[in-house]
């Protein structure tokens, strides 16, 4: 078997070693052409024992793709991006697909740049992703020759939106408090103008009356703490269960609680929102809560990317994934 300069195997070698001419042999490890099943595993497999990697830049001019997908988010930290990129990466990788990540830290000119150097490397597509589900996504988005998909974020009407179902993750938590026989049902929660706030409270109330009562806040460990102080500043019965917008407000409720040597289930159960196990596992207890499976939502968001690329036609919609109830120690 001949061997190219330098040590490194081209393709035609690979082609010499199966037995077939060289575009079969690269139409077989691009996944193009009418190539049968069993020589396009044949030569890849002689490509893998070669050690053979086909060079990028020609085969995106045989393709005329990249073979990478640009991720733009505002999530400065991570949080919510970093699951949706791992279950990205896992559905690209396996086609050769790579991914940027970039974060816009909420700044336009920053998100201009970066949606710049994204389309100058030509990715096949860009996946868009924030810190809420009603964030306006930067308005460019809408003017590219490219496919855009949206994950926990609202794209146009025209567009392949991927949501967490609130309104399922919110009936998981209070029907699990219901099963524990739990009647007292209060609803601590983030700040109002949050779409996802207001769809998770609807669902509470849905559950335990339309005059449940829902404290509005901040999505902070503090507003935890101030509302458990109101709850027990004013007279009547308390409550013997708590459903938490977050799992910050929801550990910032167990330490007040705490504070106040109440019980944890035993009094005054408490569900969080998130599953950031960051926190949840750190709370003492542990902290039942519901898991809006981010990966899963990456998941679909690469496999819609994936196939817009490629010029298939998917249906606009926002599909709401459902989410899960992970039980701890607190419910």
């Amino acid at each position: 078997m001949k061997q190219s300069s330098g040590g490194r195997h081209t393709i035609r070698d690979v082609a010499q070693a199966a037995g077939v001419s060289i575009s079969t042999a690269s139409n077989a490890l691009n996944g193009t052409g009418r190539t049968n099943a069993e020589t396009r595993e044949k030569v890849r497999r002689i490509a893998e024992e070669l050690g053979f990697r086909p060079n990028a830049l020609a085969r995106g001019l045989l393709t005329r793709r990249s073979h990478a997908i640009g991720m733009l988010t505002n999530d400065t930290y991570g949080r919510l991006t970093l699951p949706m990129a791992a279950g990205v990466s896992e559905i690209l990788v396996d086609h050769g697909v790579s991914l940027f990540l970039c974060a816009t830290n909420n700044d336009p000119r920053l998100s201009r740049l970066h949606l710049e150097a994204l389309l100058d490397r030509q990715v096949d597509g860009i996946i868009f992703t924030a810190t809420r589900i009603d964030l306006e996504p930067p308005p460019e988005l809408t003017r590219l020759n490219i496919p855009v998909v949206y994950a926990f974020a609202q794209g146009p009407s025209n567009s392949v939106s991927f949501h967490p179902d609130d309104a399922q993750g919110a009936r998981l938590a209070v029907q699990h408090l219901q099963g524990l026989s739990r009647s007292r049902i209060l609803h601590i929660t983030g700040e109002k103008n949050y779409l996802a706030a207001r769809i998770r409270a609807e669902a509470y109330r849905g559950l335990v009356g339309p005059s449940a009562e829902v404290m509005f806040g901040e999505w902070s460990e503090e507003w935890g703490h101030a509302a458990i102080e109101r709850v027990f500043a004013r007279p009547g019965p308390r409550p013997d269960a708590i459903f938490c917008g977050s799992d910050e407000i929801a550990r910032g409720v167990i330490d007040a609680l705490r504070d106040r040597d109440v019980s944890i289930p035993g009094d005054i159960a408490v569900v969080g929102f998130d599953n950031w196990e960051v926190v949840s596992k750190q709370t003492r207890p542990t902290l039942t809560t519901i898991d809006m499976e981010l990966k899963e939502l990456g998941h679909q968001a690469g496999l819609a990317i994936l196939g817009l690329s490629r010029g298939e036609q998917l249906e606009a919609r926002v599909e709401r994934l459902p989410c899960t109830l992970v039980v701890r120690g607190s419910a």
